[in-house]
């Protein structure tokens, strides 16, 4: 574990940041306990941004609008991003942040239900962004696959749960249970359906990649 730390710590040192706004942005929200990504999760997704080049991109889960202006900065111009976000104390001050970056034109903010408003969406989306409530990603995903082109891309963010995930079900503080099973359901549906090629990688607090092969997926399959 010492190791790892050093080397987390190594790692985070060669960092250049974001830029004044978005570093000023992190500062803020980690002040507040406002929930983020990670570092190397920021380093992860802009070289993931550079090699998909990605025109569509969905978010689920706001925020404060930190990873939205994140991936707005690192793709083209021309790429667009909506973003959703249920928790009214937050929309408000995503959109400040959004005013404030001059990526304004370049985000789209809904609010409301996640799941919800996914089934009013047409794709295609390249990329998808999943960074809302754990224990949601899996009834998410049918409505991301639907959402996603063939050839896109769909990132999972938080999906090691700071380790609980391969620990046993009674070594889980109860009242993670329930999360603690749909993300292991979640992981393992990404894993073993045709037509999906997932890596699940050690970043931040976990990511999974998942490559959409063919335009029709049949979960489970």
């Amino acid at each position: 574990m010492i190791v790892q730390e050093r080397m987390a710590a190594y790692i985070a040192s060669l960092d250049e940041g974001n830029g004044a706004f978005l570093d000023a942005l992190e500062q803020d929200a980690l002040a507040h306990e406002v929930p983020i990504i990670r570092k190397d999760m920021q380093s992860f997704l802009r070289v993931l941004l550079a090699m998909h080049r990605p025109g569509r991109i969905l978010e689920v889960g706001t925020a404060v609008g930190f990873s939205a202006i994140l991936m707005a900065e690192n793709t083209d111009a021309n790429c667009h991003i909506t973003t959703i976000e249920k928790y009214e104390k937050r929309i408000p001050q995503a959109r400040e942040n959004f005013a404030a970056s001059g990526m304004e034109s370049r985000i789209t903010l809904l609010e409301g239900d996640a799941l919800e408003i996914m089934r009013t969406l047409d794709g295609p989306y390249d990329m998808i962004f999943m960074d809302a409530a754990k224990g949601q990603y899996i009834h998410f995903l049918p409505e991301a696959l639907r959402l996603l082109r063939a050839g896109g891309i769909l990132v999972s963010d938080n999906v090691l749960q700071d380790g609980d995930i391969i620990e046993s079900h009674y070594a889980v503080e109860r009242r993670n249970r329930t999360i603690y099973k749909r993300m292991r359901e979640y992981l393992y549906v990404l894993k073993h359906t045709e037509g999906l090629l997932t890596s699940i990688v050690p970043v931040g607090d976990g990511a999974a990649v998942t490559v959409k092969k063919s335009e029709n997926i049949t979960l489970g399959e």
